[in-house]
């Protein structure tokens, strides 16, 4: 059974910070995929995580070069498929290989790939809490795998 739980989070400092907590709960072999408008603070929680996993150094969105590498006690892969036209690019540019039992693999926009791609532990979703172009947002974790689930335990 899918579990699910929302936080709101009125600006980038409090995304981030849930991205730290949400740091203390990943596990090589997660898989991730993080859905959102442009802007809805995917690439934001990312850098928060990373920070909550002690990593300094620059993270930024993997749009152009579709995926960006982090290696720490373990890797940790950051897809963004914004630019992909159809879920046999994702099979195309070798990306299969990178979901295993080691790594923590992390992917914006799936629906471009869905096809290609095995279920995720969690989804978790970004949406504006308003239309004022103010910074709020409303974080919602959707459990899809047992593992998913534990994760959604630990953070409440």
């Amino acid at each position: 059974m899918a579990k699910e739980l929302s936080f709101l989070t009125n600006n980038s400092d409090e995304t981030l910070a849930l991205a730290r907590r949400y740091s203390d709960i990943i596990c090589p072999g997660d898989l991730i995929f993080l859905d959102g408008e442009l802007g809805a603070g995917k690439t934001t929680f990312v850098r928060g995580m990373m920070r909550g996993l002690g990593f300094l150094g620059k993270v930024k969105s993997p749009s152009y070069s579709l995926m960006e590498q982090y290696v720490l006690n373990f890797t940790i892969n950051h897809f963004d498929l914004y630019r992909f036209k159809s879920a046999s690019e994702w099979e195309g540019a070798g990306f299969s290989e990178f979901i295993n039992k080691t790594d923590v693999n992390l992917i914006e926009w799936s629906e471009k790939a869905m096809d290609a791609l095995p279920t995720p532990d969690l989804i978790i979703f970004f949406t504006y809490t308003d239309q004022d172009g103010s910074d709020g947002r409303n974080v919602r974790f959707k459990s899809l795998t047992s593992r998913g689930e534990q994760c959604i335990d630990l953070l409440v």
